[in-house]
């Protein structure tokens, strides 16, 4: 089994950002509230990920959201991933649907509240231009060569949808190989790990201090 084998064991939680229109408008007939609509993630579009091992194309594939919208999952609409919900499926102001070009959203948002009105501001400025979706993966397709990776099935339950200023490092979020995870490296894995990492840094040596030292011992020492 190859060392890229292992980007297939990456789990948990995960976000992804996109860059996507977003329309802002009042909601007829209700004071104070505001309508936000737009896609928290488009489907079928390849895009540019990176882990430890470098980059590899990820793509949502159409239907990857059917099962957990059936589910009716609770998903807030947050703001950087973080803060009080602006508006919560639960509460019926925020409101998903999947549709030929990924996940749809349309959130009603109180905009008397501070948080709220800086968003919309933002929005409106066109400073903010993205967003992203926190989710798991619950049904996953990897290419034989693990350079590519098809998402065919996320779990949005307790996750949220979030107007983001850029969307977080992909290698922050997932595929991060801790240092422990050297030990259940076999000989063959652990060389072909020291080799790559010998070229990728060539010609420039690592500094002790620095990140991928560890890594890099670790892997030439258990090739030996």
């Amino acid at each position: 089994m190859s060392v890229k084998s292992d980007r297939a064991k990456a789990s948990g939680t995960v976000r992804r950002a996109f860059p996507v229109r977003l329309e802002v408008r009042a909601k007829a007939g209700t004071s104070g509230v505001s309508t936000v609509e737009g896609y928290a993630s488009v489907t079928e579009a390849p895009f540019e990920m990176w882990d430890w091992l470098g980059p590899y194309s990820e793509v949502v594939r159409t239907g990857a959201f059917g099962k957990t919208l059936a589910e009716n999952p609770q998903v807030q609409l947050l703001l950087n991933h973080s803060g009080l919900a602006m508006a919560y499926t639960k509460a019926g102001s925020l409101r998903l649907s999947e549709d030929s070009t990924g996940l749809h959203m349309e959130a009603d948002v109180n905009s008397k509240r501070s948080d709220v009105s800086d968003m919309l501001a933002a929005l409106d400025e066109q400073s903010v231009d993205e967003m992203s979706f926190a989710f798991r993966v619950t049904r996953q397709q990897w290419s034989p060569d693990y350079d590519q990776r098809d998402i065919l099935e996320v779990d949005l339950h307790r996750g949220d949808v979030s107007v983001v200023n850029f969307g977080a490092n992909p290698a922050t979020t997932v595929g991060a190989m801790r240092a422990a995870d050297f030990d259940h490296l076999d000989e063959a894995d652990a060389r072909a790990l020291y080799e790559r990492l010998q070229r990728r840094l060539e010609p420039a040596p690592v500094e002790a201090g620095h990140p991928l030292a560890l890594y890099l011992a670790q892997a030439e020492a258990l090739s030996l």
